[in-house]
C-alpha cells in the first residue's frame, strides 16, 4: 500500500513560511495499491484534495473519497478537485449517514450552494455519487474497509481501518477520546472503537492537534493530544503512528518539538507532512 499525505493541517488552512515544512492544507490522504499507480481511495477532502488533483497531471480521477465527517476542513476541497470535476471522472463520496437527511448530496449542498458557494454538488462535471454509510465492513476500490463511530464534537464522525493483502492502516483524523472519560493517562479513554481500529496496524494516522498541557483548555473543541495518539498506538500494538491534523497555529518547529519530546516511547513516531509518501 502506498500512502501519500496531501493535507495534514486541522480546522483551517495555514499558509505561510512558518508552516511550509509541515504543510498548510487540510486533511487529505491518498492510498494506492502499488507504486506508480493512481490512487483510487482518498481519505477526506480537505484543501489538500486540490494538490492531489494537480498531482494527477490532467488525468480524470476514478475512485472513492471516504469522509470521516462533514466539517469544512474535510470537505472544502471537493469543488476544487480538478481530477474529479472533469468529463470522464468517476467519483464516489462516502460519509457518515446523517439522521436528519438521508441524501448526502443534499447535506453537502448546505455548504456547496449559493449564497455560500457558486457550485452545487450536482453541478460538478463527471460521474459523481454521494452516499451516506453506517458503521461496518465493506470493500472500496480493492481495499477492505472497516468504519467505526468515534467521538468528536459537532457531528457524526467515523474512524476507518483500511487494509489490503499486505498491510493495514487506521485513520482517526478527528477524535475526542476524553468524551468517554479521562482514561489511564488523563488524556482520554482507549475506548473499544479506537482500539479495534488501531489494533496491530502497520500505521496509525491520528489526530494530534493538541498537547497534554493544552488539552484541559482546548480539549472541548473536540480533538486529541499528541500524547494520546502515541499512547493509543502503544496500547493497540500499532507499528507506527503518524501525528496528524496539526493545529493551524502550530509552526513547523513546534510540530517537530512535539514529536521529539515523544521520541523515547516504544512505538515509531513520525510527523505527517504534506507530500510525504510511505510504502507500507
Amino acid at each position: 500500500m502506498i500512502v501519500t499525505f496531501y493535507g495534514v493541517r486541522g480546522s483551517t488552512p495555514a499558509p505561510g513560511i512558518p508552516f511550509a515544512r509541515t504543510g498548510g492544507h487540510t486533511s487529505c490522504v491518498a492510498l494506492a495499491r502499488r507504486e506508480g499507480s493512481a490512487p483510487p481511495l482518498v481519505l477526506d477532502a480537505g484543501t489538500g484534495l486540490r494538490v492531489l488533483g494537480a498531482a494527477l497531471e490532467g488525468a480524470a480521477f476514478e475512485g472513492t473519497i471516504l469522509l470521516g465527517h462533514l466539517h469544512w476542513d474535510h470537505t472544502q476541497g471537493l469543488p476544487f478537485f480538478v481530477g474529479g470535476d472533469r468529463e470522464g471522472s468517476r467519483v464516489t463520496v462516502l460519509a457518515p449517514a446523517q439522521a436528519d437527511e438521508p441524501d448526502l448530496a443534499t447535506v453537502l449542498a448546505r455548504m456547496l450552494a449559493p449564497p455560500f458557494f457558486p457550485v452545487t454538488p450536482h453541478e460538478l462535471r463527471g460521474n459523481w455519487e454521494f452516499r451516506g454509510i453506517e458503521p461496518g465492513a465493506f470493500g472500496a476500490e480493492g481495499f477492505d474497509v472497516v468504519a467505526r463511530e468515534i467521538p468528536h464534537k459537532g457531528g457524526r464522525t467515523f474512524g476507518y481501518r483500511i487494509g489490503d493483502s499486505s498491510s493495514t492502516i487506521a485513520y482517526l483524523s478527528d477524535h475526542m477520546p476524553q468524551a468517554g472519560g479521562d482514561g489511564p493517562a488523563g488524556l482520554g479513554e482507549y475506548h473499544e472503537s479506537a482500539v479495534a481500529l488501531a489494533s496491530g496496524v502497520d500505521l496509525l494516522i491520528h489526530d494530534a492537534q493538541y498537547t497534554a498541557t493544552e488539552l484541559p483548555s482546548r480539549g472541548p473543541y473536540g480533538h486529541a493530544a499528541a500524547e494520546y495518539a502515541v499512547g493509543l498506538a502503544e496500547h493497540a500494538g500499532a507499528r507506527r503512528v503518524a501525528l496528524f491534523h496539526h493545529d493551524p497555529g502550530r509552526t513547523d518547529d513546534e510540530v517537530d518539538a512535539i514529536a521529539a519530546s515523544l521520541s523515547s516511547r516504544s512505538v515509531e513516531i513520525l510527523v505527517a507532512r504534506e507530500g510525504l509518501t510511505l510504502r507500507i
